[in-house]
């Protein structure tokens, strides 16, 4: 069985969302022996279409010239997409294709181009957390969540920015092969094994900034170093050679969250590095993690990654791969 996808770019589109899914499509083609992935780029106009990087992608068939049927119809994003909603030819263009494909998908921004389509109004959408704002605010229709990797409504599915176009296509593949085929493309392009659509697209430490000061910044390597520790406050403001009061405001204003919430956050990073690497029974990740118990670190990977710590491990476990 033949499945056609094609992918929708313009000039100024985000390089990584179309060569991040369709390198995942070739991959799975040549992995499981059928070459039933068949990739087609397509835009307004034929010819070179250029990224926002300055990489040129050749198009060889014009959106107007494209036809169905097509198994899989994904609507790259870049933030040009945000200049186009008022172009009728291209979101008529996807509007139309939409409605001869079997699914249809968009990677970051590309959301919005598929609201102003009419695509997903009633539904739930995600997007790159930068265009959630952008697409909330113009689509009352849409329920936009900008926490979730990827969201499926049917056979309509959007992904979070950039990088979760690898997700959503390892998802899709994973629908159409199985997850063990999924695993073995994501292992093949060596990138993370399968992440659930609705794990976070926040990752933990993009939650807190380096501290300006280079002793704040030498007692955050020390944490992620020491998460089993005693890292409360009045140990930390100890190791800082501050007073308790002056090292919770200083930490606080120089890292954007406060020092027990970035302890919360290193030592669950830590977690998840054990669960990915050892197989330490999760009492003893807990403890190493600095978490104590198996219920403390079940209740933070609920928190942060809206997965429990077994299935985390069973979808992320680098012996997997």
């Amino acid at each position: 069985m033949q499945r056609r996808v094609v992918m929708v770019i313009f000039e100024g589109f985000q390089l990584l969302d179309m060569a991040g899914p369709a390198d995942v499509f070739a991959m799975a083609a040549l992995l499981s022996g059928e070459g039933d992935y068949q990739v087609e780029v397509t835009s307004l106009r034929e010819g070179n279409v250029r990224a926002v990087n300055g990489i040129a992608v050749a198009v060889d068939t014009p959106l107007a010239h494209v036809t169905g049927p097509i198994d899989t119809l994904v609507v790259v994003g870049g933030w040009a997409a945000m200049e186009l909603l008022a172009d009728r030819e291209l979101v008529d263009g996807i509007a139309r294709l939409a409605g001869s494909s079997r699914r249809v998908t968009s990677v970051c921004s590309g959301a919005l181009l598929l609201a102003e389509a009419g695509l997903l109004d009633g539904m739930r959408a995600t997007t790159h957390w930068l265009a959630a704002d952008e697409l909330r605010g113009r689509y009352p229709r849409v329920e936009v969540d900008s926490d979730p990797i990827y969201v499926k409504e049917g056979q309509v599915w959007t992904s979070a920015g950039v990088t979760a176009g690898i997700d959503l296509a390892l998802a899709l593949v994973a629908e159409d092969h199985g997850h063990a085929l999924a695993r073995d493309v994501a292992c093949a392009l060596v990138v993370y094994l399968h992440r659930p659509g609705g794990q976070s697209q926040f990752s933990v430490p993009m939650n807190a900034l380096p501290p300006r000061s280079e002793p704040l910044r030498e007692l955050q390597a020390f944490i992620d170093a020491n998460p089993a520790d005693d890292l409360s406050v009045p140990a930390l403001a100890r190791h800082a050679g501050m007073s308790e009061r002056h090292f919770s405001r200083v930490f606080t204003e120089q890292s954007g969250v406060s020092p027990g919430r970035y302890v919360e956050l290193s030592r669950a990073d830590a977690a998840r590095r054990l669960l990915e690497t050892t197989d330490h029974p999760l009492e003893r990740v807990a403890r190493e993690a600095g978490l104590g118990t198996p219920e403390t670190l079940y209740r933070v990977f609920r928190r942060h990654w809206r997965i429990s710590p077994g299935d985390y491990r069973r979808r992320f476990q680098a012996k997997e791969s």
